[in-house]
């Protein structure tokens, strides 16, 4: 995984909107093996490629939670960053994400509520130039007046 900015902690009183954060991570077949297992979800089209080449991928894919994870990624590790809890999240799968394809994930601020300590993200997960997955997710950040 190739992060563009160190693990840790942004506090909400250090949070600007437009601030922004990714990371970038090929997925593997191991990958998908791994969350298959962890998921219990072991649809063929995520793990057999016979039966992938038929449908309407014309291949295996990526499960889309698994791509999900690495904006969850970015938001737990990186912006707002450790002690961030998640409130919600909306996702659009736009285009399948391929083993061996090298994801791109980016969060950036768009809206801050100081007072109840929440954040709205806008979220984004490409391949290349391809967007993959978006939408938004609604953190409480961390504060150093509570933590």
């Amino acid at each position: 995984m190739l992060d563009n900015m160190p693990r840790g902690t942004i506090c909400i009183e250090d949070l600007e909107i437009g601030m922004k954060r990714d990371l970038t991570k090929q997925i593997t077949d191991e990958d998908i093996e791994k969350f298959a297992e962890i998921s219990t979800d072991h649809n063929p089209v995520h793990l057999d490629e016979d039966y992938a080449k038929d449908s309407m991928f014309h291949g295996r894919i990526a499960h889309g939670m698994l791509v999900a994870g690495l904006i969850s990624a970015v938001i737990g590790e990186q912006l707002p960053g450790h002690g961030t809890i998640y409130l919600g999240q909306t996702l659009k799968f736009m285009a399948p994400v391929r083993p061996g394809d090298i994801v791109h994930a980016e969060v950036e601020v768009l809206e801050i509520d100081h007072k109840k300590r929440r954040v709205r993200l806008a979220t984004v997960a490409k391949v290349g130039d391809q967007v993959v997955l978006k939408g938004e997710a609604n953190v409480l950040a961390p504060s150093r007046k509570f933590d």
